[in-house]
């Protein structure tokens, strides 16, 4: 009698393969987890840029397909690149300000400044990884623990944004129509994930996520009228938004963010290591960080910014207990696909 490899138990837990079905479902959920962060990002800087909404459509698109391939390279992994850990990877939102304050600012170079500051700033991080990868003996558990703790506390104030209703600007911002909305998706993913199955339990945060939209639709909370504007496909052109500038002092301020996302990602790996129980090394850690950097070297060349790891995903993960790379992998593609 054979067993099917994707339910075979595997050396390392982040290894096992759980099926095409499971991966999808599991890897939709991460997505959905992580969206309203990888577009925020495109958003702000979009409109700080004075694009117009198309351009700011292109903005988002290619953040999705940079990030989806961040991911993958993450996940899977190449010689000296991806830790091969369960990490969800899209645009850094440490940057946001910095390169906001490069788009105002005269000699910046506008939007093409941007995407030449993160690319120069992205490769001085990638040579500075080494330097970074050794920092794993300063981490105990007990840090650790409170690095995973601290993941949670700074998405709170994003999460009571997106409660609320997310656009700050809206006159139904703050309604009890939002607030009351969110808390019974909140109650329905208490629910599943308490008293479904196994199954039900891993997939409660996508399925509550479907039935509060479906509630959404019912009330008349929801607006489809520009999904069906604009092409269905469209692969992200290189340089659409020209060739990038290189400027001195818009560089130096990125290299700051840089080692702000450095720090950012290493805590990452090392927290989802101690969620899924795996060792994570200096080796792994230096080939985490050398992916997050290399991916922030190419992401500019589609119209994206600095790529790390996202830490509601982290969070995910431990809400879940799916540990498979390739569920995050699943969910890769599906970024590459929508952008």
């Amino acid at each position: 009698m054979t067993t099917s490899t994707s339910t075979s138990p595997a050396k390392r837990p982040e290894d096992e393969n759980l099926g095409l079905g499971a991966n999808l479902a599991y890897g939709l959920q991460h997505v959905l987890t992580m969206y309203g962060g990888i577009v925020a990002v495109p958003l702000i800087l979009g409109q700080a840029a004075g694009l117009n909404g198309a351009e700011i459509g292109m903005l988002i698109a290619a953040s999705l397909f940079a990030g989806g391939l961040a991911t993958l390279l993450q996940t899977l992994g190449i010689p000296f690149f991806g830790c091969q850990l369960p990490l969800v990877q899209g645009v850094s939102f440490a940057g946001v300000a910095t390169m906001g304050a490069i788009l105002s600012s005269e000699g910046g170079g506008g939007l093409p400044g941007v995407l030449g500051a993160v690319m120069a700033a992205s490769l001085i991080g990638l040579l500075i990884t080494p330097l970074f990868s050794r920092i794993t003996k300063f981490f105990p558990p007990l840090v650790t623990g409170i690095v995973i703790t601290t993941i949670g506390l700074t998405l709170m104030p994003v999460a009571a944004r997106w409660v609320m209703g997310g656009n700050s600007a809206s006159p139904e911002f703050g309604s009890m129509a939002n607030i009351g909305l969110a808390a019974l998706t909140f109650a329905i993913v208490l629910l599943l994930s308490k008293l479904g199955s196994a199954t039900i339990s891993r997939l409660s945060i996508l399925l509550a996520m479907v039935v509060g939209t479906l509630i959404a639709w019912a009330l008349g909370m929801t607006d489809f009228s520009k999904v069906s504007e604009g092409p269905m496909f469209a692969f992200p052109t290189p340089f659409h938004f020209g060739m990038p500038e290189f400027h001195i002092a818009a560089i130096l301020s990125m290299c700051i963010v840089i080692m702000v996302t450095l720090v950012e990602t290493s805590a990452d790996i090392l927290a989802v290591g101690e969620i899924i129980d795996t060792k994570v090394d200096s080796k792994r850690l230096g080939n985490g960080l050398r992916a997050d950097m290399a991916s922030s070297i190419l992401a500019p060349i589609f119209g994206s910014f600095t790529q790390s790891a996202f830490a509601q995903n982290v969070g995910l993960v431990a809400v879940t207990g799916v540990k498979s790379r390739y569920v995050v992998a699943t969910g890769g593609v599906i970024l590459v696909v929508l952008g």
